[in-house]
């Protein structure tokens, strides 16, 4: 069994005590009550820089432990938001990243209080409606659909929870024929992951290979693998609107710095 394969399994399993029926009223309410950080879209649909997705990951099946399993979350936080990180990504994965949906409850806490309009994505291995449900009570303004991991009608069901909740939808892909399938649910986000999520092997020429072939009036990310100026300025030479960064943001000593430097790429 492939790493994607293993996670996506053992998730299905750890839900499979609270799938339950998700009406469309339920998730209409909880798009009445969004009201932190504005459109996750709107963030990363800039003309003057390339945006940064600031990522809070304690671990991951290819880095192992990148920083304390103590991490505050909040604490990274607040270094993302100083720098002016576009959007935050928060793990609420726990038992492969070290992330939990307390992560996510607790920074949008912080970011209400604080009145900073920063947009954030529930990135997780989602499986079910029960999930949207989960990121809307967070104050989550973005998903994630893993189109490699999912049948069609799953990822319909995903597509629809979310709208209804007022949440946007990142599609990530790694092949060709993974963006002809995601086309067919009219994406208004696509995520080129650079890591092949069956092997955890990155190659920034994912990128330069498919998010040419992006219609233009989708937001492109290009997803893992990018640690520094030069690997941001081929992401986004090939096209990318955004970028989504881990591991190098969580273990730089100079975060304002990179993220500036990203911004500039």
């Amino acid at each position: 069994m492939d790493k994607l394969a293993e996670i996506m399994a053992a998730k299905r399993h750890a839900l499979r005590n609270q799938i339950r029926p998700i009406r469309d009223s339920e998730l209409s309410r909880l798009a009445d009550m969004q009201r932190q950080g504005g459109s996750f879209l709107k963030a990363l649909a800039r003309n003057d820089r390339l945006s940064v997705i600031a990522e809070i990951k304690r671990k991951s099946p290819s880095a192992g432990e990148i920083s304390d399993a103590g991490l505050n979350a909040v604490d990274q936080a607040r270094k993302y938001i100083n720098a002016e990180a576009d959007c935050l990504s928060i793990l609420t994965d726990t038992d492969y990243f070290g992330g939990s949906l307390q992560d996510l409850w607790d920074v949008v806490e912080f970011l209400e209080v604080h009145e900073r309009k920063v947009p954030c994505l529930r990135k997780d291995f989602m499986v079910h409606p029960v999930q949207v449900v989960e990121a809307a009570e967070g104050g989550a303004r973005c998903i994630l659909i893993i189109v490699r991991a999912l049948a069609d009608d799953e990822i319909k069901a995903l597509r629809d929870a979310a709208g209804l909740a007022g949440l946007d939808a990142l599609y990530e892909i790694h092949e060709e024929r993974e963006l002809e399938k995601a086309l067919k649910f009219d994406p208004k986000i696509i995520g080129v992951n650079n890591r092949d999520l069956k092997r955890f092997k990155t190659d920034l020429a994912v990128s330069e290979l498919l998010i040419p072939q992006i219609p233009d009036d989708i937001i492109k990310i290009s997803e893992s693998g990018i640690f520094d100026i030069e690997d941001a300025e081929r992401a986004s030479e090939c096209g990318a609107d955004a970028i989504l960064v881990g591991e190098a943001l969580m273990r730089s000593e100079d975060t304002d710095r990179l993220i500036e430097a990203f911004h500039n790429a």
